[in-house]
């Protein structure tokens, strides 16, 4: 694929640009759960019920961990445990209606933070970011299909 000649550099500027302001903004996220439990929720949220082992992949963290993790949250009643209807084997861990609802009000919550920023910008900045909006959404499922893999 190609681009234009940018300056060397652009890339690491909007990377740093994106990674600032991606890891200000779950600071700001309330903290009624850690951010791998969170993590976790929102990925069964967009790919659907997922093998314990999927799960830790995708977040980054060791299987026991994730049976853990999982655990907790099923005690929550944020997920539950079902089998695969097509491996008897198998057991996936699948989004409760109250895990839905909690990831829909965590996203609405970020969402809504951003508006209250973009709101202070300038209407040339406001157009700057609704231009990027393509680019920006692409990068999103990049680093989703990077990080999620294939849901099985």
């Amino acid at each position: 694929m190609s681009r234009p000649d940018t300056a060397p550099d652009a890339s690491a500027a909007i990377g740093a640009a994106l990674y600032g302001l991606a890891t200000r903004a779950a600071r700001r996220l309330p903290r009624d759960m850690s951010l791998t439990s969170a993590a976790t929720l929102a990925t069964l949220d967009r790919t659907g019920p997922r093998r314990i082992t999927d799960l830790a992949a995708a977040e980054g963290i060791t299987q026991p961990a994730m049976t853990t993790l999982v655990r907790v949250l099923e005690q929550s009643g944020l997920v539950e445990r079902r089998g695969d209807a097509s491996d008897k084997r198998v057991t996936l861990v699948c989004l409760t209606e109250a895990g839905a609802s909690y990831v829909r009000a965590r996203r609405r919550a970020g969402v809504q933070a951003f508006e209250r920023l973009i709101d202070e910008l300038t209407g040339d900045e406001v157009e700057a970011l609704v231009a990027a909006l393509p680019a920006l959404r692409h990068l999103a499922e990049l680093e989703s299909q990077d990080r999620d893999g294939p849901a099985r």
